[in-house]
């Protein structure tokens, strides 16, 4: 238990970077930069392979299970295609997601990893963390721990309007007065 605590906290210390210095990764994967190459060359070849059409671009799938993740992992899945200024590129990570088992990924553990997030929910009955990063962390109903972490570039959240419905927040509470200073006592000879 002392060993997965020292991990996590490493983890925490290694992944506290500024959130606007780059995009949320894992792995060393990221979103809009990390190759196919580079994903085969760290992880190997993947469990299965799927090839499929996104807006009219071809674009590949990969799936990574049981031997082929990383301990603590159910499932690891890549996204290959993503279409930047200067055109598609078809051999660069555009999104992958991970599935921890539970236990790994734990609410205090991603807000040691990543930070506050920039939105919070509920996305189908479920709780979900959204980072302005890229990251999507979906917990369980009981918000215990992570059951999906998806890594994406980084994604502008609107901002609420000056027309919008959202309530402003209330005020902060009146800070207490400070108490009366207590007057001075006349010193006494000492005995």
């Amino acid at each position: 238990m002392r060993r997965i605590r020292l991990i996590v906290a490493m983890l925490g210390l290694t992944l506290a970077v500024p959130a606007a210095a780059c995009a949320a990764n894992w792995g060393g994967i990221y979103p809009g930069e990390t190759t196919l190459e580079q994903v085969r060359e760290r992880y190997g070849p993947p469990s299965s392979e799927k090839k499929q059409k996104v807006d009219n671009y071809d674009t590949t799938s990969w799936t990574y299970e049981g031997d082929k993740v990383t301990s603590g992992i159910t499932r690891m899945i890549i996204d290959f295609g993503i279409l930047k200024p200067d055109g598609f590129k078809p051999n660069l990570v555009r999104v992958f997601s991970i599935e921890p088992r539970p236990t790994i990924f734990a609410v205090q553990t991603i807000i040691d990893g990543w930070g506050l997030p920039s939105a919070a929910g509920d996305q189908n009955g479920y709780p979900t963390m959204v980072y302005e990063e890229g990251l999507v962390v979906v917990f369980d109903k009981e918000t215990l721990w992570a059951s999906s972490l998806t890594f994406t570039v980084p994604q502008l959240l609107p901002q609420p309007s000056a027309t919008s419905t959202v309530p402003a927040p209330a005020p902060a509470p009146a800070a207490p007065k400070p108490a009366a200073p207590r007057p001075a006592q006349p010193a006494g000879p000492r005995p």
